[in-house]
């Protein structure tokens, strides 16, 4: 199976570099947010074709259940407050008519490897500003629930491979819970290192596992 993988910075992917290496697996570095997501994408992405897109990295988690350095699968990703204001209600683009907000995995045909399967679902957001006040993070939980996560590429990462009709999936590691910007509660290495050892076991997986006949 062709492989991309595909994030926002090269700390988060460094230490499977070698692994990218030994099992052929194409890699992208789009740089941080949205708008960089989807050119680097678009840009690489003329002219070629994979069987599967694999976006990763660290996120934040509105669940205060949740242990850093867990591993989440991204079904849903939300473009955040796209939309207009309305006074004080906020309309979203899907409801304005000028488009979506919200973009999904999409599976490839072939079954993965057990590695992914392994992994619970959430949903997601996709922002410009990290949350760090109480009242829009109280409101984001309110809106949307507990069980979210938040990146600053995902959203767009699914839009372009929703574009290009390309399997594509998302996988998240928790750095730090979503809260007034506290640096010292964030653990960085433990959510990389769980990322990647997740991420070279997975391809290492894809490489072996033989296609259906």
């Amino acid at each position: 199976m062709k492989t991309l993988v595909v994030a926002a910075t090269e700390l988060e992917i460094a230490a499977s570099i070698p692994t990218f290496i030994e099992t052929k697996t194409d890699y992208l570095v789009t740089g941080v947010g949205m708008v960089a997501t989807a050119f680097a994408l678009g840009q690489y992405l003329q002219g070629k074709s994979y069987d599967l897109l694999v976006n990763v990295g660290i996120s934040g988690t509105f669940n205060p259940y949740h242990k850093l350095g867990a591993l989440l699968k991204i079904k849903t990703d939300r473009v955040f407050e796209f939309g207009a204001e309305n006074d004080q209600d906020f309309i979203p683009i899907d409801s304005l008519g000028f488009g979506n907000s919200v973009f999904v995995e999409s599976l490839p045909e072939t079954a993965l490897p057990a590695e992914f399967y392994e992994i619970p679902y959430v949903d997601a957001i996709t922002v410009n500003k990290v949350h760090g006040a109480d009242n829009s993070i109280d409101r984001i939980k309110k809106e949307h629930g507990l069980n979210l996560l938040e990146s600053m590429e995902g959203a767009a990462f699914f839009y372009a491979a929703n574009k290009l009709r390309l399997p594509c999936v998302q996988v998240r590691s928790i750095s730090n819970l979503v809260e007034k910007r506290n640096v010292e509660n964030w653990n960085i290495p433990l959510a990389l290192n769980e990322l990647n050892s997740w991420l070279q076991r997975f391809l290492i997986a894809l490489q072996d596992q033989k296609p259906l006949l």
